[in-house]
């Protein structure tokens, strides 16, 4: 028989990051145990976590829904069907943990060249939120690290100062040198969305994220019909858990990139019919973390190595925190690597 518990674990940020929705200083997690209690010596784990004022299961009764699924673990099929398509991140955490049961519990959900340190997976180097000096600090970081893909959270401080930072990379790197991904994670107006497209296009932009308000189809569609640079949709996707409302979606608003975030999506799962529907429709995709732990990112990495897409994905936010757990997820010179030399510390802070 299975048995499951779960053990809140706040992650705390090494530095407060800034999007356009605020300060982050602490991602809220919650990890999830699954073992068969004759055999309670190899469990599975699973994060479930969310980021206030984005995540759609954002709730005052996000632990007591955990803890209901961990009562009915033995009807978990059941749960994941039916009790949890409105509760993405708990989705995903309890399937992340039954893979990994299934697996010998040794956090190896996807074997693949990745696991084994034979490949590596590109990822874009994160430029945060910040005045002007910080965020050129950061650039400058990223470059250094040996990253060729870089992505800016911008609309938060004033939109000429961004685009002097974005002139000041293009002054020194070209398209082919640096690609340049910036996400405005809704910002814009939609009367001044066209315009700030404009602006950002003299600068050889690869795309923008969100450039506004999710649920504004319409005015999402005219956008990507005339915009001068691709769009990529990320919060648009948030909050559709309809298979029907996903194709409607695509179809009308015909994006030219979208981005999938799997603990905002439902899991592997969820991210997967958004695959099939994007694929459909000829509009490619690629993986971005949601500020998990690296439990959560290595089950993000795993399954996205084996889908085989050869973009840079937003893979890079395990090193965010001062208390994360130990893990054998390396970033080294733009990529991301699974060191098999390095070893998994759950024990020491999971209890595992």
């Amino acid at each position: 028989m299975l048995v499951a518990n779960f053990l809140y674990f706040p992650l705390d940020f090494k530095r407060p990051s800034g999007t356009s929705r605020g300060i982050l200083t602490k991602k809220e997690a919650w990890f999830v145990h699954v073992w068969d209690d004759k055999n309670p010596e190899v469990k599975g784990i699973g994060e479930c976590s969310i980021i206030r004022g984005l995540s759609p299961d954002d709730r005052e009764n996000y632990e007591e829904k955990i803890q209901a699924v961990c009562d009915h673990i033995n009807q978990i099929e059941n749960y994941l069907a039916d009790e949890l398509i409105e509760w993405p991140s708990i989705y995903f955490g309890f399937e992340m943990a039954l893979r990994d049961l299934a697996n010998g519990g040794k956090r190896l959900l996807f074997n693949s060249d990745f696991t084994e340190s034979e490949a590596k997976i590109p990822i874009n180097g994160l430029v945060w939120m910040g005045d002007k000096a910080y965020m050129q600090k950061q650039v400058q970081e990223k470059i250094d690290k040996g990253f060729n893909c870089i992505k800016l959270k911008i609309g938060a401080i004033n939109f000429q100062e961004e685009l002097e930072i974005l002139k000041s990379i293009r002054e020194k790197f070209n398209s082919e040198q640096i690609e340049i991904r910036v996400d405005a994670n809704g910002a814009f107006h939609p009367d001044e969305a066209m315009d700030k497209l404009k602006a950002l296009n003299k600068f050889d932009i690869h795309s923008i994220e969100q450039p506004i308000k999710a649920r504004n189809w319409d005015a999402m569609a005219n956008l990507c019909k005339e915009t001068p640079l691709p769009i990529a949709l990320d919060e648009e996707l948030i909050g559709i858990y309809k298979l029907e409302d996903k194709i409607k979606l695509i179809k009308q608003i015909q994006p030219q990139y979208i981005i999938l975030k799997p603990s905002l999506l439902g899991g592997f799962k969820g991210s997967q019919e958004w695959i099939d529907i994007a694929k459909a429709e000829g509009i490619p995709w690629w993986m971005t973390s949601a500020l998990e732990s690296n439990i959560g990112l290595n089950a993000i990495a795993q399954w996205a190595y084996t889908l085989n897409n050869p973009m840079p994905q937003g893979l890079g936010t395990g090193q965010l925190f001062t208390n994360n757990i130990e893990s054998p997820l390396e970033v080294s010179e733009g990529y991301l690597i699974y060191n098999q030399s390095k070893k998994w510390a759950v024990d020491e802070k999971l209890g595992a």
